[in-house]
């Protein structure tokens, strides 16, 4: 199929664009479209047609759950079977916005939708152009992140259409995203609230909301046995074709142990790359050296992991090493991606 990529505008939105999108939705098609966090690929959530496509279209195993957009919070209460009061509480607090919520799911939502299970991930996200497509397409949008299946989910327009093109009807080009990862999720279906993916609602953010809040171990090793409650939980994701690499330490015997591994890499003929941050790319020498931004500022090195990540693809990087980041605030959940684009191989500087 042809993929029609339409460029819109967030302080003066096209109707008729995204009237043509919203219907496409209602017909069955899947239309790409921007989000705070990164693009998402949309369905129709509500038709199990839609996310067979979806899958189909992402080479994504049908057994990782699907996101259910909303633009409207009332709009909850048609596709989960009850809404808890910690629900409530932290929709008011940080919806719209970068925040998913595992509930139980009423029955009008397709198990094609959830990956088999009964419960439902649903966000409300920021973004103006989201929320009035969503509306446009009945108010009910299945979306994982518009990239082929493992691969570093796109932040940009042009990196959706590398992906996708020929197998989506519709790319609604927003520009660049704003947080660049992946929304939190947390599961409200257990006693206490548990983060299934750490994003830009921080756990901090979240324990002096609800009080208590628990973290799922499968965060912290490669659990490939656990059955996925939410996506990005039980396959590899966000990976470049390159071999990557942590390392973790101080900064002196990171850098020192990151040369002496690049050096050995070049002796075998491969192309070298680093991830490394403002306070350090100088010292390193490979055949490409990305910053991820200044180290105090974890919503930068957030915002430019994923282009990092497509960067090195482009360029033909086979091997590449990362410094570790501090894994407490948003520098948690880009750890989690760091981890998960790594296949969980850290190495230690020492």
């Amino acid at each position: 199929m042809d993929t029609k990529w339409l460029k819109i505008e967030k302080e003066n939105m096209d109707s008729r664009l995204l009237k043509e999108a919203g219907n496409i939705i209602k017909a069955g098609g899947l239309v790409a479209f921007p989000t705070e966090t990164v693009y998402g690929l949309g369905g129709d959530a509500l038709n199990p047609e839609s996310a067979r496509k979806i899958y189909e279209a992402k080479g994504r195993p049908a057994d990782n759950p699907l996101i259910v957009h909303i633009a409207d919070f009332a709009d909850l209460e048609r596709i989960v079977s009850y809404i808890p009061e910690t629900a409530r509480i932290l929709a008011e607090c940080f919806w719209p916005g970068p925040m998913t919520m595992i509930l139980n799911k009423a029955d009008c939502v397709p198990y094609e939708t959830t990956g088999g299970l009964s419960t439902i991930a649903v966000r409300y996200p920021a973004d103006r152009i989201a929320q009035a497509f969503i509306k446009e397409a009945g108010g009910f949008v299945a979306a994982p992140s518009a990239n082929t299946s493992g691969k570093p989910s796109p932040t940009n327009a042009g990196r959706v259409y590398e992906d996708l093109s020929g197998r989506i009807d519709m790319l609604l080009d927003g520009g660049d995203c704003e947080i660049g990862l992946e929304s939190t999720i947390i599961d409200l279906t257990e006693d206490t609230p548990v983060i299934l993916r750490p994003g830009g609602i921080t756990m901090e953010m979240l324990m002096e909301t609800l009080g208590c809040v628990d973290i799922d171990q499968t965060l912290l090793k490669d659990d490939l046995t656990t059955p996925p409650k939410a996506p990005g939980m039980k396959y590899r994701h966000y990976a470049p074709k390159g071999q990557l690499i942590i390392v973790e330490g101080g900064q002196e015997e990171v850098v020192s142990k990151i040369n002496t591994l690049l050096s050995q890499a070049a002796s075998e003929g491969k192309r070298t790359g680093v991830i490394g941050t403002t306070e350090t790319v100088a010292l390193y020498h490979a055949d490409s050296i990305k910053n991820a931004g200044d180290r105090k500022d974890e919503e930068e090195i957030a915002r430019n992991l994923y282009s990092i990540l497509r960067e090195f693809d482009d360029e033909g990087v086979e091997v590449i090493y990362s410094e570790a980041f501090e894994a407490k605030g948003l520098g948690q959940a880009v750890m989690n991606r760091l981890l998960k684009a790594a296949g969980h191989r850290v190495i230690s500087a020492k």
